[in-house]
């Protein structure tokens, strides 16, 4: 096989690039939901996205770094959207809103296919970096914003301090392997962030 997209109408142009990294994070994706992260070969998914075993080992030399980069690049393909609803609670909660429906149907699929029983199998653990950075970005704006308002004394709060809202919503998830309600979201915000950052809670 080759890095050619095929049709029926014969090859069409080499992929290269990030368009060649994103066919093959999708096969591996397509073929960890289906198979499972035991059964996931390179074989399989190279034949899924039309090109060579090799192509797929250069990147990711062992398996588990590539069913890693497969989750991640689902996890994080939708564009980061940083709400503004003019307040710190509106905009919180509409971070968490957002991560919410993902992370729930993706923290689904991949307790079942990404843990296995062989001893180098990943965890939804060893994504918590990837998600974590996009996440980061967005509090500091969100923050800095609630700032200049005068909702908050000081935008400038440690990492952990940032990142409670959502490694809530994360844990939530995690345990219960569904959304958290909006009951439940408003209970983060109001009850444990807004206190915790020194801002009223309406």
């Amino acid at each position: 096989m080759s890095l050619r997209q095929y049709s029926p109408d014969g090859p069409r142009r080499r992929r290269r690039g990030s368009e060649l990294e994103e066919a093959l994070l999708q096969a591996a994706w397509a073929e960890l939901l289906e198979s499972g992260y035991e059964a996931l070969t390179y074989e399989a998914v190279a034949a899924r996205a039309s090109t060579s075993r090799a192509v797929l080992y250069r990147r990711w030399p062992a398996k588990r770094d590539l069913a890693l980069a497969a989750a991640a690049r689902m996890l994080t393909a939708e564009p980061a959207v940083i709400p503004d609803t003019g307040t710190l609670r509106g905009d919180v909660a509409a971070l968490l809103h957002a991560a919410n429906d993902a992370r729930a149907r993706i923290a689904v699929q991949l307790a079942s296919r990404l843990d296995g029983a062989v001893a180098d199998a990943p965890t939804l653990a060893d994504l918590r970096d990837s998600l974590r950075r996009r996440s980061d970005d967005a509090m500091r704006t969100i923050l800095a914003r609630a700032h200049d308002r005068g909702e908050i004394p000081t935008a400038d709060l440690p990492r952990r301090v940032r990142s409670v809202p959502l490694q809530l919503l994360g844990y939530h998830v995690l345990m219960t392997r569904r959304a958290a309600t909006q009951e439940e979201i408003a209970d983060i915000v109001d009850e444990v962030f807004l206190p915790l950052v020194g801002a009223p809670r309406s």
